[in-house]
């Protein structure tokens, strides 16, 4: 898939679309989802224009990936998370349910977390 760069993200990423900014730096921008699933629900994506989790692992420079990181575990600690616990979820492609074509990650915290994130298949 070819990254499309007026993506939702993209346009954040442009400052075309607003967003309510946890964190930033020269790798990533972090923010608070519009619809929270919990009550700590930060998406943290790259500066860059990678489509999914193999499109990043497989383009960024290694600058990009460890800075990635960092912000993401930097998104954990300023939300208050990272000692209580916290998932991240990365959707990766069509069977993945990946909604926007630019890579991010999701920060979930705030409560207790169920074991269980798939429901096998009856």
């Amino acid at each position: 898939m070819a990254y499309d760069p007026e993506n939702i993200f993209a346009r954040i990423l442009r400052g075309e679309i607003p967003c309510k900014k946890v964190y930033e730096d020269d790798w990533a921008l972090a923010f608070h989802d519009i619809n929270p699933l919990m009550p700590v629900h930060v998406l943290v994506i790259p500066k860059g224009p990678y489509v999914s989790l193999d499109d990043f692992s497989a383009k960024a420079p290694a600058e990009a990936l460890g800075g990635f990181l960092k912000a993401v575990g930097e998104v954990a600690r300023l939300m208050g998370v990272d000692e209580s616990g916290y998932r991240i979820v990365a959707n990766s492609g069509a069977d993945a349910n990946q909604e926007v074509p630019h890579f991010h990650v999701h920060v979930f915290g705030g409560r207790r977390i169920g074991g269980r994130m798939i429901k096998p298949q009856d």
